[in-house]
């Protein structure tokens, strides 16, 4: 798996970003213009049309007007294809107002780069990175497939990492660093 202090591969992927399949479709690359500079925040689920995902989507939905406010954008990304984010976001209610793109990597190529396909299952790992403006992976947070993750820790530690100061355990944002003597 790729850790922190790498190099984010490139990546193009069709991405979804409304459930009208006449405007659902776009594409999405590493390199598009308006992500150099920026925060990337890419998390990874297993499969559509699953018990655990929507409920982890849906709460990162919830918080991306807290990652726009940091200047970070907000990728899911599963192996389905976009056709089946299509029908999963029309299908299932706390989906359907996404405020970010469900990326399809159903050719399993930056699942591979990343090393986070499960082989076993064929899908990608229950994986998230955050990615600096260079980037640089500055934190990767994987969990067991039928363990939801903490969008409210990947929003912590996205905090922490753009004081770039040193943040104790548990430390909130507002509050104060750690100053070396």
């Amino acid at each position: 798996m790729i850790s922190v202090g790498k190099k984010f591969p490139a990546f193009n992927l069709k991405g979804v970003v409304s459930n009208d399949i006449n405007t659902a479709f776009k594409d999405f690359s590493s390199q598009d213009e308006a992500l150099q500079g920026q925060w990337k925040i890419l998390f990874f689920w297993p499969k559509d049309f699953t018990f655990v995902c929507p409920t982890e989507i849906a709460a990162f939905g919830a918080l991306n007007g807290e990652f726009r406010d940091r200047d970070a954008h907000l990728f899911g990304v599963s192996t389905d294809s976009e056709f089946v984010h299509v029908a999963w976001r029309n299908e299932k209610e706390e989906l359907r107002d996404l405020p970010f793109p469900m990326l399809s990597d159903i050719k399993r190529e930056l699942t591979t780069a990343l090393g986070i396909l499960d082989e076993a299952e064929g899908v990608a790992q229950r994986a998230t990175f955050i990615v600096d403006p260079d980037d640089i992976v500055r934190f990767v947070y994987v969990t067991d497939l039928n363990v939801g993750r903490s969008p409210d820790e990947v929003l912590r530690v996205l905090d922490a990492l753009q004081t770039d100061e040193l943040c104790p355990c548990n430390w909130q944002k507002g509050e104060d660093t750690l100053k070396v003597a």
